[in-house]
């Protein structure tokens, strides 16, 4: 007897093929036919009118803590997410010398939530490994996070004997189990490393051959500098290279993205094997430290917290020609808005003109008060967003077949310790999104190849084996869903509501939503390299 039987669907079987009317037998957690089936089944899903794909995979997402305080990763579940591949940025939940070194590194941290005794990037896996997940985790390894465990606190690159010493915990996290290395050359510590340094980490990466992932160090003004430092970096090393959210930001050209298009197809003639993704809307967000100049954020947060409690040191940070948003040195504060606080939830949703005029001041002033009102290490996931990204842009880069589509979010749940939590505007529905926005209503794509950037595309970019393609032998995740209905319903105001047009998703065989509904099945896995 079958364990699950998908009936009378409209098969998109992930390659980008058009779609073919079949059934679908799982059992043991794998697909094992599909064409007409009469079997008997534990399980029958009618998918009558509905469109049958693998479960998408979300190639960039910072839920490394969040999903170890809640693994059941509602907010993607619902939207038809069966995989998520964290660790983006730089940013990842190990390896960690403490306790302190994890709550300043983890995306998503929340203080007394989670125990966190893991140190190394092999004993975080096996953390997750021991808790209930929704999806199915593959974990990159940040950079940033190696770099803090290495040299601390200190503004300053790391010297010969800390790099080896960064490039062999790269090396042990690796074969604990990471199935890449990731940068964020626009935070620190990343934009402390020179090309030569992260080169040399890279080729522990193609040593492995795991990808290299990068958020570049600029995407405004000097945008070409940026990809042309991240190309450079995976030619030097011989690794496969995948540039994170590739659209430029608020301050580049008008011809910025075309561009940078060029420059990956000319690398690509030259023998680099370079991708890039895109994020389905024209929001930028980031943790609002990350406005502060290198200089500020030196010494930890207490020392933050000394440099913005002085009158003379705020006015120089303001001073600042070159902040990561130049929407803030434009004085585009109606276009930023805050999007997660501890300490004021009240005021997410708001923008930075809206907070100065309630408080009285300066919205750049707004700014500093409102990190300083945070607990602890709390100012660290202090979140905002800002209307940077131009859609022409977003559009251009769907039109490249090698571009994915990705979150740059967390897995979230509006209930529990995450329930005043969020991680972008297109949390609870950026897959849905980009379905709805730009392959149905605006066919940029046809369906089959939006649904192919979701599943097939990524799932070859890490190295995931038989997940991403509908065919028998592959790991039974499914998504069935209404491609005439499905829809995100988020915005600034409305930050938290699923989406809809899900009718049936299974992850590794397990009915986690059924006609609609989330059950209490969770059956994702820890996946690691071979």
């Amino acid at each position: 007897m079958l364990d699950v039987l998908i009936k009378n669907g409209e098969v998109y079987d992930g390659t980008g093929s058009v779609p073919f009317r079949a059934d679908i037998a799982v059992k043991d957690g794998v697909i094992k036919e599909i064409g007409s089936i009469s079997a008997d089944a534990i399980d029958v899903l009618d998918a009558s009118g509905l469109a049958v794909a693998p479960g998408f995979i979300d190639l960039h997402t910072h839920s490394d803590f969040t999903l170890a305080a809640n693994g059941r990763a509602e907010s993607q579940v619902h939207q038809g997410v069966t995989t998520e591949v964290v660790g983006q940025c730089g940013v990842s939940c190990a390896p960690a010398r403490s306790q302190s070194d994890i709550a300043l590194m983890s995306p998503g941290y929340i203080a007394d939530t989670v125990e966190t005794d893991w140190r190394s990037f092999g004993e975080y896996l096996e953390y997750l490994d021991k808790i209930p997940l929704g999806v199915n985790v593959a974990a990159f390894v940040g950079h940033g996070t190696i770099h803090r465990a290495v040299v601390g606190d200190a503004l300053r690159a790391a010297d010969e004997d800390e790099m080896n010493a960064m490039t062999a915990l790269l090396e042990e996290s690796i074969e604990g189990g990471a199935y890449g290395f990731s940068t964020g050359l626009e935070y620190w510590p990343g934009s402390l490393a020179s090309p030569d340094q992260l080169a040399d980490m890279a080729k522990v990466a193609a040593k492995h051959d795991v990808l290299y992932a990068t958020h570049v160090r600029n995407r405004d003004l000097f945008y070409d500098l940026g990809f042309g430092e991240a190309i450079s970096t995976a030619r030097a090393a011989g690794a496969r290279l995948q540039i994170s959210h590739i659209q430029p930001k608020f301050g580049a050209p008008e011809y910025a993205m075309q561009h940078a298009i060029d420059m990956c197809d000319q690398a690509r003639k030259h023998g680099v094997d370079v991708a890039f993704d895109v994020i389905p809307h024209d929001w930028s967000h980031t943790r609002v430290m990350a406005i502060l100049p290198q200089w500020a954020q030196e010494g930890g947060v207490e020392k933050v917290r000394e440099c913005l409690g002085d009158k003379n040191t705020r006015e120089k940070i303001k001073r600042n020609p070159r902040p990561m948003w130049r929407l803030v040195n434009s004085n585009g504060w109606d276009r930023i808005v805050l999007m997660q606080s501890d300490a004021n939830p009240e005021l997410v949703g708001l923008t930075f003109a809206e907070i100065g005029q309630r408080r009285n001041c300066n919205p750049y002033d707004a700014v500093f008060d409102l990190l300083l009102e945070e607990q602890g290490d709390q100012i660290n996931h202090l979140m905002w967003t800002s209307q940077s990204f131009d859609n022409r842009d977003i559009r251009l880069a769907l039109q490249q077949s090698e571009c994915a589509v990705i979150s740059d979010t967390q897995a979230l749940a509006p209930y529990g310790c995450l329930k005043h939590h969020i991680g972008s505007l297109s949390g609870y529905g950026w897959a849905a999104r980009f379905l709805a926005h730009y392959v149905r209503d605006q066919r940029i794509l046809t369906l089959h190849e939006g649904i192919r950037r979701l599943t097939s595309l990524p799932a070859e970019r890490v190295g995931i084996s038989n997940r991403g393609y509908l065919r028998e032998d592959a790991c039974a995740d499914v998504v069935v869903f209404d491609a005439a209905a499905i829809e995100s319903h988020t915005s600034v105001e409305t930050p938290r509501k699923y989406a809809t047009g899900i009718a049936h998703v299974l992850v590794n065989g397990g009915i986690s939503m059924r006609e609609g509904q989330r059950t209490d099945i969770d059956c994702g896995k820890v996946l690691r390299p071979n």
